[in-house]
């Protein structure tokens, strides 16, 4: 007597859970693009990773919210730019350098110690990965 195959799952429950998941690509591009517009403001916190890690969940999640983005004004070009060449706007390396510049004399006359090197050293090495990127 052979053993009873295991039966198929309802079609409900698959559509349930590839809901559930574009739901969570979603939910994670925004909180990624929230991230990003307020590191526009904030010094330390990059904007263009953010933007380009939104625009990798919209395409997990939502091809309506990925356009969108693709279609922005003002990020649209950056996502573009990356998907395509890898490539950063001079612009957006010179700002992004500078605001790791006043980030870390920020945070010098904040920490103490050994934490004073932690964020110079670590705005360094982003800064020359950033750099060796090619231009838009």
């Amino acid at each position: 007597m052979s053993a009873p195959s295991a039966s198929p799952q309802p079609k409900h429950r698959l559509a349930a859970s590839a809901a559930a998941v574009r739901g969570l690509w979603i939910a994670a591009g925004l909180a990624a693009l929230a991230t990003g517009i307020v590191g526009i403001f904030v010094p330390l916190l990059p904007t263009t990773p953010f933007v380009l890690l939104a625009a990798y969940c919209f395409s997990r999640g939502s091809a309506r919210l990925e356009n969108w983005l693709l279609a922005h004004p003002r990020f649209g070009p950056m996502v573009r730019d990356w998907r395509d060449r890898r490539a950063v706007p001079r612009n957006a390396k010179w700002l992004a350098s500078g605001m790791m510049v006043i980030g870390c004399a920020f945070s010098a006359t904040q920490l103490v110690g050994l934490w004073v090197w932690v964020p110079p050293l670590f705005c360094a090495c982003v800064a020359a990965w950033l750099w060796r990127l090619p231009d838009r």
